[in-house]
C-alpha cells in the first residue's frame, strides 16, 4: 500500500473528492477530477516527492486510472 505523501498528493489534485471520502485502490482518478493538467501536476509532484522521473512509457492515462496502478507505478521506478 503507499505512504501518507502519496495520498496528500493525490487528494490536493482530485477536486471531486471530499475530504472525508477514502481513496481506494480502486478509485477512478479521472472520476474525481483529475485532467490532463492535473496529471501533468500531479506528475510533477511525484517526482518531487519520490525523486523519479517518469519515463515516456510511463507518460499514459492508464497509469494514472487508479491510485494501485499509479502507486505501482512510481514504485517500479524508484
Amino acid at each position: 500500500m503507499w505512504d501518507q505523501s502519496f495520498e496528500e498528493l493525490l487528494r490536493k489534485h482530485l477536486s471531486l473528492l471530499e475530504a472525508e471520502d477514502e481513496i481506494t485502490a480502486d478509485l477512478s482518478l479521472r472520476d474525481y477530477g483529475l485532467d490532463s493538467m492535473g496529471m501533468v501536476a500531479l506528475l510533477s509532484g511525484l517526482e518531487d516527492t519520490y525523486n523519479v522521473r517518469f519515463v515516456d512509457d510511463a507518460l499514459n492515462f492508464e497509469n494514472f486510472a487508479t491510485p494501485a496502478t499509479l502507486w505501482e507505478t512510481v514504485s517500479a521506478m524508484r
